[in-house]
């Protein structure tokens, strides 16, 4: 005897042949209970009888006999089976279940800890040579949209979740999450444990891991992929930069905007360099009062100071800054000259021009819940953060003031550097998503870039 669940009704299943009969007292509902009711796996050629005074169906059915189908004529399983791995380079093998493109791929797993905002974290190109595991369980249900995207395409290598919604429930919901990853050709995998992996990963720091659908590579063979992959000095901002100047001038719409303190009826032009720009930033420069040209992360230092701006913008960007000694050397033939402005990356690049040293965190800042303390002010900021590295704040030079300070484990988070005109952030003061709380710094920068204009 096997017991089934229909409309939170409950009728009993017997074979090689049974009745069931259901009462409902909704009518509405008793049209849904046939369509059920004829359909079950183990129904053939159903007899229904429904009574409309008692409300009562009665389905009498002929279970199939499966001794006489063949191992390839089997009525496929109404649920989605196992059908890829997560192999880690620690020798774990993780069995899920896929969705978006399939294949194999490698890179570095790390963990997010944002509860919304999954569309900005797989367009953010800093997460390129990624696996991002959300801590968040249930990913999925406000679909995705065009108006959330961070950049032209999604960066990261592969995305891990625990539970994927089965259906989307958003007013500008215009596409379904696995249908987004599927046109893109990333990689997504979900019913995976993923709060056992994140425990992994604190204790063990970021690990190289391999994805896969295809079932004719061993076990060995992709822990062996894992382990001879680095992302370790991989330059990976060359893949994500544009690769020609362009203007930006769309500004943070209306509708969202919220932060109208400390704009400027002046203009200042700013050079940003796409190191791996989130388009957030532009909209949020914009908006603060800004004609903007982002240009590549090659772009020489004496082309931005032909073009006479007010400022300049290093951006976030993905991988280890030590990778990139061109960008290090752009920094520093601009620092100094103009008024300039670090994210991210540009904060680590800043750091490296002033003769710091940045090291490799045992598993980053991923999530839009980081405590930050501004050391000038005192307040206490929630921050949008996605790093790997960080400046090694007693490497810095005479002159280089540690602004903020990460309070999970006081690594440093700003710095400013007066005499050079400089000021950085080593999280997202867009967030997108995030908390807004660090949006000020954008009219610091304002600041800094009018005075300047004063003294000439």
């Amino acid at each position: 005897m096997r017991e089934y669940s229909l409309l939170t009704r409950k009728y009993q299943l017997q074979k090689p042949n049974f009745t069931f009969i259901l009462q409902e007292t909704n009518p509405k509902k008793m049209e849904g209970a046939i369509g059920v009711a004829t359909h079950l796996p183990s129904c053939s050629k159903p007899q229904i009888i429904y009574s409309p005074p008692a409300r009562i169906l009665t389905v009498k059915c002929h279970s199939i006999s499966l001794s006489n189908i063949s191992s390839t004529g089997l009525p496929e399983r109404p649920w989605k089976v196992a059908d890829a791995r997560l192999v880690l380079e620690d020798g774990s093998i993780w069995r899920a279940k896929s969705f978006g493109a399939s294949g194999t791929q490698v890179g570095e797993v790390v963990f997010n800890t944002s509860l919304t905002g999954y569309q900005e974290i797989l367009t953010d190109p800093s997460y390129a040579g990624q696996f991002v595991l959300m801590t968040n369980p249930h990913i999925g249900n406000t679909g995705v949209n065009f108006d959330d995207e961070e950049s032209r395409q999604c960066f990261l290598a592969g995305l891990v979740i625990r539970s994927l919604s089965i259906s989307t429930s958003n007013w500008r919901c215009t596409q379904t999450l696995g249908d987004y990853l599927a046109e893109r050709n990333i990689m997504g995998i979900y019913d995976v444990d993923t709060r056992a992996i994140t425990r992994r990963l604190r204790q063990d720091g970021s690990l190289i891991g391999v994805l896969s659908t295809d079932e004719s590579k061993t076990d060995e063979e992709l822990i062996k992929t894992s382990r001879t992959w680095n992302i370790v000095g991989m330059d990976l901002i060359s893949g994500v930069s544009c690769e020609a100047p362009y203007e930006w001038v769309d500004r943070t719409n209306s509708g969202w905007d919220f932060n109208f303190s400390g704009r400027n009826e002046e203009t200042f032009l700013v050079v940003a360099y796409d190191f791996g720009i989130k388009q957030n930033i532009l909209r949020r420069l914009v908006s603060y009062g800004c004609k903007i040209t982002v240009v590549p992360s090659t772009w020489p230092a004496s082309e931005t100071l032909k073009m006479k701006p007010d400022g300049v913008l290093f951006s976030n960007g993905p991988g280890d800054p030590s990778a990139v000694p061109y960008a290090v050397e752009t920094v520093k033939k601009i620092i100094g000259k103009v008024p300039v402005f670090g994210i991210c990356m540009g904060h680590q690049l800043l750091g490296q021009a002033l003769g710091g040293k940045t090291f490799k965190m045992k598993f980053g800042h991923h999530g839009g819940n980081h405590p930050v303390r501004n050391l000038r002010n005192g307040r206490v900021e929630i921050s949008a953060q996605n790093h790997n590295y960080a400046v090694d704040p007693n490497s810095l030079p005479e002159g280089a003031e540690v602004t903020h300070v990460n309070l999970n484990d006081g690594s440093c988070a700003g710095l400013a550097f007066s005499q050079l005109k400089l000021m950085s952030l080593q999280y997202h003061p867009e967030a997108s998503p995030g908390p807004h709380d660090s949006d000020p710094v954008f009219g610091e920068f304002m600041q800094l870039m009018k005075q300047e204009q004063q003294k000439a």
